[in-house]
């Protein structure tokens, strides 16, 4: 039995048809009730990956966890240790934890110390692990559907800064992969699309499968970080524009850990906005 935390989101909503499609059995974990969202033969479970003690029923009798963090938990919760022993005494052998790319980039940033803190715990649990460190996400870009819709508009700082962002469906493949496989314990894996791509060029590639113009205006910082204070801790706003902005050189970079789990190429941004052109239109 594979527990998947997260299974609405941007990764779990492909991990988990992926996971069931391959005969196993899956429980899909959530803070909300989406059974009805979720393929034949998958059990929902409520539950909340902060709250250790109400994970552990959904734990037992489990053979491996997928560990995604949301939200809060990102900054604060409960030790990491209880939910890595609840697992552990569930019967989980192997757990596959989505961090950052920014924990090997930027190891002291204090905005991903509570995905250090996860890193140390899975790291030392005894049990199999695989840590999963994304760039960014090709789909941070629903962000501007909602102006893209309105007005064919793209609104975004730093306009020719590339960075290989990731399809989130990739992530999912290869979490799949080191859920289900051996050889895969003990790896980290940082995962990026095939090629850096800027917020220009990802509006362009919008405008592409829309088949119509849509316009880009470029953001100051000073905007760009009045718009994420609406919804980003302000201690998260600075290294998050940083790396945007003025990304280190190891950021920059292509890996070729998509194609070495999965075996083949990570998807492009453009093949990203192709299958999710209905929500810019």
């Amino acid at each position: 039995m594979i527990v998947v935390t997260g299974a609405t989101g941007n990764i779990g909503r492909t991990l988990v048809p992926l996971l069931a499609d391959a005969g196993e059995e899956v429980v899909a974990v959530s803070r909300r009730d989406r059974s009805a969202d979720l393929p034949a033969g998958v059990r929902h479970a409520r539950a909340d990956v902060g709250d250790a003690a109400g994970m552990r029923p959904v734990l037992d009798g489990a053979d491996a966890l997928f560990l995604l963090l949301g939200g809060e938990l990102n900054s604060r919760g409960e030790s990491p240790e209880a939910l890595v022993e609840a697992a552990a005494r569930g019967g989980v052998k192997r757990i596959v934890l989505v961090s950052s790319q920014l924990n090997s980039t930027r190891p002291e940033a204090p905005s991903h110390a509570r995905l250090r803190d996860f890193e140390a715990a899975v790291r030392g649990s005894g049990l199999g692990f695989t840590v999963l460190r994304p760039g960014g996400f090709a789909s941070n870009a629903l962000a501007w559907a909602g102006a893209v819709r309105a007005e064919r508009t793209v609104h975004a700082p730093f306009a020719d800064v590339a960075l290989p962002v990731v399809d989130p469906a990739d992530i999912a493949e290869v979490a799949a992969a080191a859920l289900r496989e051996d050889g895969h314990a003990g790896r980290t894996y940082e995962l990026t699309g095939p090629e850096a791509v800027s917020p220009r060029r990802q509006a362009e590639a919008i405008a592409h499968v829309l088949g119509e113009e849509v316009a880009f205006v470029e953001l100051s910082r000073e905007q760009a970080h009045a718009h994420l204070a609406r919804f980003m801790p302000e201690e998260v706003i600075g290294g998050t524009l940083d790396v945007l902005g003025v990304p280190l050189p190891a950021e920059r970079q292509v890996s070729g850990d998509v194609e070495r789990v999965i075996g083949r190429p990570a998807r492009s941004f453009a093949q990203w906005a192709a299958r999710n052109a209905a929500a810019f239109r």
